[in-house]
């Protein structure tokens, strides 16, 4: 189950909110007309569309891009409901602006948790069916005929039985003098034209052409290009730093100095690298200079037999335990993740004494905008956020640091300044996903199956830092998603060991959040179990799952497509994996071959989702693949290690990512679905890493606990 399916949200009701309830999605905000609604160059019956006199209808995306296909999805449900082909629309970024562009299940401005479509599929219906039915009620008014016989057509309104047409561009002044209806009829999934279909990108034209524009393209007038070094040790602080061969350099202006870094200036993005390279630069280490790697992974040791906080607990346990035996326990560790987006941490930031421009592509508008103010001490009001495309995001941009940095070289440079890292400082400096033990122990009873079901799981609080409100009774509620195991097990106890990272390594979201961290040790848990009772592990988890159709119908819709009943070679196995969370259901195939001398390739990956009502087919077949890489990589080569204080990796060499050539076959397969729409973003990374542990052990007999995967524990020569 979703975490988001057990929270309340802080839902603000200021004066955005109009009382129009969604049925089972919240409510709908962001409905309320701008001030220039009543003018005469456009129609703006809400936050989220603008229809001008002439040209293309503009639609404001509540949400960031960046690569989720989301800008497409969303105009989809607008220009559904409105009646406007794609082809007549374009799409603009929405302001830093939460009193009308908050996502209505966090209460912020904020693009993640998988809540992008989950969280405004009715909210933008509503809003284009609202300027719809004011444009059709403006037509009828004037031709003097009930608003009933009229209809929307291709971004007309029509009125059959006397033959006439109206644009909507020419119905804009009577159309804004019209009431906001209060209710509207939405369109029944019959009449869909767009929604359910798959749809191409409207995005990628400009970003196959090179007329994108992410972050790292702001080029404000007068741009100054700042390279950076940021301390390298935890918690350590710049001592001091001698400038003159850095200034020396052609094109350098300055050198400026924070608390914890230094940043060169100079005319170009090259002239600020090599003053960087130039600089003499001592650095305090500060508390953490002995730290090491096996002192972090002594620590989540000890926290796997430490207090912990119970979270689940059903049943009698402790019962359970005693009645049935012996108890199975399984120990699940997985290393320190980086983001290691494409487009590296950057910022633009303009300060002056009456104002501030920030240019970046960030997943947390609102907050963007908020550091700025913090740190250049100007009023809220007088900081304007210029979003943009992002170039990978996967939480790793919805946290403020590069704002924060940025701002604070920014106020000591004359004119703009854009703040590019390297991808150095980008792996050096990330918020990272920290390490994650997990320990499961299970009883068997009579029939082979689970009686008793003990997870402890041992890791950060990202939450009491970044959303409070996900913290219930010292529960961290992100870091348990996905924890709950679905399996009809009459007796379970979860609980939560809190293990945070050194103070000054900044530990946040990673796609998949919780359930990246729980999945492998469940899914591995139960297929360990079923391989101890001699049951397939397909079948061990049918019986286990009759209470839900939903999940269970994505896993046979996965074994038909895998074949699973297939004899394969020696050397080969599949391995199953599943997910519930986001509000979808996915399971997981994974094909692998396994050679003597341990060389382990990933063959092909099948994929079962049911995510509810599908918006774009394509959208979702590419956000699988997509999470499927990324999870292939952290399963893979996934792993930051730390040395003297200090993160040792700092490259695509020493932390490489997937490439092509190591890409399976991966089949995306929908099961048909009316229910209300689950999230997609997420759904395919989790079920990655288990699924590849039982497939290595039906092909080779060798149980894998720890990510990432060791091919030397694989050897058989």
């Amino acid at each position: 189950m979703s975490i988001y399916d057990k929270v309340n949200f802080p839902i603000s009701r200021r004066h955005f909110l109009i009382g129009v309830s969604l049925t089972g999605a919240g409510l709908v905000i962001g409905l309320q007309p701008s001030p220039s609604s009543a003018a005469a160059e456009a129609f703006e019956p809400n936050a989220f569309i603008r229809i001008p006199a002439e040209g293309k209808i503009v639609f404001v995306m509540p949400s960031a891009e960046m690569g989720q296909g989301i800008y497409t999805s969303v105009a989809m449900l607008l220009a559904e409901e409105l009646e406007v082909p794609l082809d007549q629309v374009t799409l603009e970024h929405a302001p830093a602006d939460p009193g009308r562009y908050s996502n209505p299940l966090l209460g912020d401005q904020i693009t993640g948790g998988s809540l992008a479509i989950r969280a405004v599929y009715e909210q933008m219906r509503k809003a284009g069916a609202t300027a719809r039915v004011m444009l059709v009620n403006a037509a009828a008014r004037g031709w003097g005929v009930a608003p009933d016989t009229c209809t929307a057509e291709a971004g007309h309104v029509v009125h059959a039985a006397s033959s006439r047409s109206a644009a909507y561009g020419s119905l804009i002044q009577p159309a804004a003098s019209e009431a906001i209806p209060q209710e509207v009829p939405l369109k029944p999934a019959s009449s869909f034209k767009l929604i359910g279909q798959p749809i191409r990108r409207l995005d990628s034209p400009e970003k196959v052409n090179g007329t994108a524009k992410f972050g790292i393209d702001a080029r404000p007038e007068g741009v100054s290009y700042a390279a950076i070094a940021i301390c390298p040790y935890f918690g350590g602080k710049l001592r001091s730093v001698e400038d003159g061969p850095a200034m020396a350099v052609k094109g350098v202006k300055q050198v400026v100095r924070i608390e914890d870094a230094v940043a060169v200036v100079a005319d170009n993005t090259g002239a600020a690298r090599k003053g960087l390279a130039a600089l003499s630069i001592e650095w305090d280490q500060g508390p953490n200079a002995a730290l090491s790697q096996d002192d972090l992974e002594k620590l989540a040791e000890d926290a796997i037999s430490g207090s912990a906080l119970p979270h689940i607990n059903e049943g009698d346990i402790a019962k359970a335990e005693a009645d049935h035996g012996p108890a199975h326990e399984f120990v699940y560790r997985q290393s320190i993740l980086t983001h290691s987006a494409m487009e590296p941490m950057n910022c633009t930031l303009h300060v002056r004494s009456d104002g501030c421009d920030v240019w970046v592509g960030t997943q947390i508008m609102s907050r963007t905008r908020q550091a700025a103010a913090d740190v250049t001490g100007l009023p809220l009001e007088k900081v304007v956020v210029h979003n943009h495309l992002l170039g990978g995001g996967f939480g790793r941009r919805l946290d403020v640091d590069g704002v924060i940095l940025a701002a604070k070289i920014a106020k000591q440079v004359d004119g703009p300044v854009k703040v590019t890292w390297s991808r150095e400082e980008d792996i050096r400096h990330d918020c990272y996903r920290y390490l994650n033990y997990s320990k499961v122990t299970a009883t068997l009873g009579p029939d082979s199956m689970p009686v008793s079901w003990r997870h402890r799981v041992v890791g950060p609080s990202v939450m009491a830092r970044w959303y409070p409100g996900f913290v219930r009774d010292g529960i961290d509620l992100d870091i348990m998603g996905g924890a709950e195991t679905p399996y009809a097990i009459p007796n379970k106890y979860t609980d939560f060991a809190r293990h945070e990272a050194p103070d000054g390594m900044l530990t946040g979201n990673w796609r998949g959040v919780g359930a990246t961290r729980n999945i492998p040790v469940i899914e591995g848990g139960i297929d360990e179990l079923a391989h101890l009772a001699g049951i397939d592990p397909l079948e061990y988890r049918r019986r286990l799952l009759q209470h839900k159709p939903r999940l269970l119908g994505a896993l046979d819709l996965a074994a038909e497509k895998a074949g699973w009943t297939t004899a394969l070679p020696q050397g080969k196995g599949r391995g199953i994996a599943l997910s519930e969370d986001f509000g979808s259901f996915a399971a997981m195939i994974s094909e692998v071959s396994v050679a003597e001398d341990g060389t382990l390739k990933t063959d092909r990956i099948i994929c079962a989702v049911d995510c509810g009502q599908v918006v774009n087919p394509d959208t979702v077949e590419a956000q699988i693949q997509s999470g499927i890489i990324y999870g292939l990589s952290a399963a893979l080569y996934g792993r930051i290690t730390v040395a003297n204080g200090a993160v040792v990796e700092s490259n695509f060499d020493d932390s490489p990512v997937l490439r092509i050539n190591e890409a399976p076959t991966i089949e995306v397969h929908i099961v048909p679905s009316s229910e209300a729409p689950g999230g997609i973003g997420e759904v395919g990374t989790p079920g990655v890493a288990p699924s590849l542990f039982n497939a290595i052990f039906v092909a080779t007999g060798k149980r894998l606990r720890s990510l990432p995967i060791d091919q030397n524990e694989l050897r058989r020569v």
